[in-house]
């Protein structure tokens, strides 16, 4: 946001939209009014502005991490807000937090053991009534989290040679959007944008996921940890330490012979040329040559497979990456949220199936990275393991993650 924005957005005053908040704001506080905007049409709260408009600026110096964990621990169901700074001449700094209206209302503080609901009214906010809450519920209902707005994610956000890409080669569109605006129309008739606040299109989770230009930019919890130890404990020495942030998609374009060819790796493309040099090792054993025969530690296709699952059936709310971390016994791949719906391990061993995400299983099928059938943890990971190890991969779930461990192939 540009200083001027901010000045214009100051000098206009609080709204239905507009919140002003001193840095000193208690975390409950801040909550409220998030709690209240998202009930109504969403919004922006500029913190280090004072009631009156006087700009006293912010002090903390972790100023969004505070942020965020108040986004995270006191208002439920969660929202996915877009944080920046602007900085004045005179060095003070005002954050700016914008959110989208929400989708899964009613939302609510969670403060002190209690759940309250808030309403906006003007520039106030207010508790709500039970008339006024059992309409929240009415305008509420089932959401796919995937289909969220990203707030600040505008068109530009999304590479346009991705998108061209699908919509001619997977849609088939004969005829390409014109303008902007028609863009935006097809790309939300597609799930991949939707209305944020003010009606200005933004892109939705799965948007970003599939095609933006840098993901973690406007969705932090995009990226793939990836994390490998010389052995068996995480220690400050990693062989390699990295987020990944790439979109999932790669970039496929079309060449001089009118063949389709991949110019540009997708986020698991990336993530499979991070670990080949790690998936194998030189053995005891002497083959052809007086070489010693190398040893396939790994196997690349179940790395595929639980990274896809990790992507596909993940809680996108979570502010927390998919993590994969190989260590000399082990490969551990932890995937934020536990299994969705009534799902559970046995269930998913058995092959049952209940996409979290059910947009992205399709765009990813779509591409060839899911089957039609979605059962690879029954066909693919547990006989692929137990053949390469003689051992069967364990799952763990908590209320917070699904954690899925491969153990590695014994040496000769």
């Amino acid at each position: 946001m540009l200083k001027t924005e901010l000045f214009e957005i100051i000098a206009a005053g609080e709204n239905s939209g507009i919140e002003f908040k001193r840095d000193d704001v208690r975390p409950e506080q801040l909550a409220r009014e998030i709690v209240a905007m998202a009930n109504f049409k969403g919004g922006r709260l500029l913190l280090g502005v004072d009631d009156d408009g006087a700009i006293s600026g912010i002090q903390r110096p972790d100023s969004e991490e505070w942020v965020m964990n108040i986004f995270a621990g006191k208002i439920h169901p969660m929202i996915l807000p877009f944080y920046e700074e602007v900085v004045l001449d005179d060095g003070k700094r005002v954050a700016v937090i914008t959110f989208a209206e929400g989708t899964s209302k009613p939302y609510v503080l969670r403060h002190d053991g209690r759940e309250e609901i808030y309403i906006r009214m003007g520039s106030t906010t207010r508790k709500a009534t039970r008339e006024q809450q059992a309409r929240l519920h009415q305008m509420g209902g089932i959401l796919h989290t995937e289909v969220l707005p990203v707030s600040g994610a505008a068109l530009n956000a999304l590479d346009r040679y991705r998108i061209t890409d699908f919509l001619q080669h997977i849609v088939q569109d004969a005829i390409l959007p014109a303008s902007d605006s028609e863009w935006c129309q097809r790309l939300i008739a597609l799930g991949f944008m939707t209305n944020g606040p003010g009606d200005v299109p933004v892109a939705t989770i799965a948007g970003i996921l599939l095609f933006g230009h840098a993901p973690r930019q406007f969705l932090r919890q995009a990226g793939i940890r990836v994390m490998i130890f010389g052995g068996n404990e995480k220690t400050y020495d990693a062989l390699y330490d990295s987020v990944l942030d790439n979109p999932l998609l790669p970039l496929w374009t079309v060449s001089g012979k009118k063949k389709r060819v991949r110019s540009a790796d997708g986020l698991l493309e990336t993530v499979d040329s991070v670990l080949k040099p790690f998936l194998a090792k030189e053995g005891s054993e002497i083959g052809k040559g007086f070489r010693k025969k190398v040893q396939q530690r790994y196997s690349r296709e179940v790395i595929r497979e639980i990274l896809l699952n990790a992507v596909a059936h993940r809680d996108w709310t979570r502010f927390a990456d998919i993590e994969l971390v190989i260590y000399d016994d082990r490969l551990e791949l932890t995937s934020p949220g536990p299994l969705p719906n009534t799902m559970t391990i046995e269930k998913m061993i058995a092959g049952q199936r209940s996409p979290r995400n059910p947009l992205l299983v399709d765009i990813l099928r779509d591409y060839g990275y899911v089957d039609a059938r979605g059962m690879g943890v029954r066909n693919k990971v547990i006989p692929i393991v137990r053949k390469m190890t003689n051992r069967d991969p364990i799952f763990e779930e908590t209320d917070d993650y699904l954690k899925t461990i491969i153990p590695a192939a014994a040496g000769e």
